[in-house]
Order: C-alpha cells, then structure tokens, then sequence
C-alpha cells in the first residue's frame, strides 16, 4: 500500500529537522585544540631512570602516547623503539646535547630514524662561564644553520628551546630574537618553552604572531602567578605549577600556535610530584577549545 503524500513529506520534514538538530549538536561542542598533548621524558626523569618500560606504562595509561625524549637513560635507540611501538606509542623528538649535533651529527641522525622522531632538538647553548653574549649567539648561528642544513638533507627538523638566558637584551628586543632572525628558517626552527618565555619577561603569544613560521615544537609550562622573573635568574621549580593555574594565558597560547607552524606539543614538569600533575595538566589542555 502506497503512503500519502502527506505521510512522506512529514516524515520528510521529520528527517531535515533531525538532521539540523544534530548538525548545531555538534557545531556547539568545539573539539580541543589540542586532543592528544605529548611529554617531555625529562618530565619524568625519575621514574625513567629507575624503571623505563614501567615508566612508559604509566605515561600510556595517562592517555599519553607522545614522547620527547631528551635522555635515553642507558637505553640504545633500538631497545626504546621496540619498547614503544608495544605500546602503540611514538617519539617525535629527540633531544640531544651541542657536542652531539657538533661532533657526532652522524649517530645523532641514525638515532633519530630509529627512533622514528622527525625532529632533532638542542635544549640549551653551552655557556662558558656562565656569559651568553652576542659573539657567542653569531657562532651559534653558523653553527645551527650547518647543522640545521645536515639534518634537513636526512629528512629531520632542528629546534633550539629556549630558556631564559637567551633573551638578554640586546638592541630594541633580545639575541633570542636576533637568533631567530639571524639564523636560515629553511635549516632552523625554534621549539618554544612558555614558562621560560614568561619567567623572562616575554608573553610567548607575542613570540608565535611575530615569528609564526619558525616555531615547530612547543613546550607546555607554568610559572606561578606572581613570579616576577627575568632573564638573568635562576629558576625555582617551586614556581612550576599545574598547567592552567599560573600566569600562562594557555587559550591564546594554543590558538597563536594553532596559526603558527607548532606541530607537537609537550608537557614538561620540573617538580617532584609529576605524576599526581602531569594527569591535572593533561586534562587542562584537552579543555582548551
């Protein structure tokens, strides 16, 4: 027996209005603009050195697949590798020290491909003497730009992350922004630290409009409200807080970086409680429409 016409246009209409019901749904829950944050295994430096598969448990079953690792805590690249592809978990940065990248560029490389990471980062420039000045930074730059030039002709990306010595002054702004501006962005990338930008004296909002395009790599880090720093002091790991209960503005942070070229985000934790804290953090940035 044939419907009525009737009968199939509301059933029509019924459908459309379904449809848009559904349709505004989802248009009014924002996916987080950053779902799946990694960590930095400095983060959990500890509990590496003392059992590194176990370790790698723990971050999993923190919902964390991501890892930068900036120590291989006595393990070959190999044996890393194997352990995460168990878990279904990846590292796509590897950090490594400034003799390496000058010296053993080569093992650096090979490291990096086992590792399946596509990003080669520096954490810090040697300082001797405790002076971070303008020779010093122009040397660094020749030197990043061949490196930098070496890794890309192997497929991988170099980073340098910043702390807070970087941004001495130096004319109107600092030689952190004359690195960035004297260095080849075919060859060189930054991988920005928010806690240090902050504790400099810097708003790293600032730092991905103006340079939008050399940013690759971020780290995800707090600094305690009322913290006045700047370049030249230490920092104190107290002054480290849960992600999105400091002075860091992370919703403008996060969406700079989603206009910028940031691909990979990491949490990094100095303190002792990293495993009560890294959940906490997570949690917050996954928050983050």
């Amino acid at each position: 027996m044939k419907m009525p016409r009737i009968f199939r246009l509301s059933r029509l209409v019924m459908y459309i209005v379904v449809l848009s019901v559904l349709t505004v749904s989802c248009q009014a829950e924002p996916k987080p603009l950053v779902p799946d944050p990694g960590v930095v295994s400095f983060t959990f430096r500890a509990q590496f050195a003392e059992d590194f598969p176990g370790t790698l448990d723990m971050i999993k079953e923190m919902g964390i697949t991501n890892i930068e690792f900036s120590n291989l805590f006595g393990q070959t690249a190999a044996d890393v590798s194997a352990m995460l592809n168990e878990r279904g978990m990846v590292c796509t940065s590897l950090g490594v020290g400034y003799n390496a990248l000058m010296n053993q560029i080569d093992q650096v490389i090979a490291d990096a491909k086992t590792l399946g990471a596509r990003h080669v980062r520096l954490g810090a420039l040697p300082r001797p003497d405790g002076v971070f000045d303008l020779e010093l930074v122009q040397q660094a730059v020749v030197d990043f730009n061949r490196i930098g030039k070496t890794l890309d002709d192997h497929g991988l990306h170099f980073s340098y992350h910043n702390h807070g010595f970087e941004f001495a002054p130096h004319g109107e702004s600092s030689l952190y922004h004359y690195m960035i501006e004297q260095t080849d962005p075919r060859y060189v990338s930054f991988e920005l630290d928010t806690y240090w930008a902050m504790h400099a004296g810097y708003d790293p909002v600032d730092l991905l409009e103006t340079y939008p395009d050399r940013f690759r790599l971020l780290h995800l880090k707090d600094l305690r409200k009322g913290v006045t720093g700047d370049y030249q002091t230490p920092s104190n790991r107290g002054n480290d807080v849960v992600l999105g209960t400091g002075q860091v503005d992370f919703p403008a942070v996060l969406r700079a970086a989603q206009d910028a070229s940031v691909e990979f985000y990491y949490i990094e934790d100095e303190t002792d409680g990293v495993v009560e804290r890294v959940p906490l953090s997570r949690e917050y940035i996954i928050g983050v429409r």
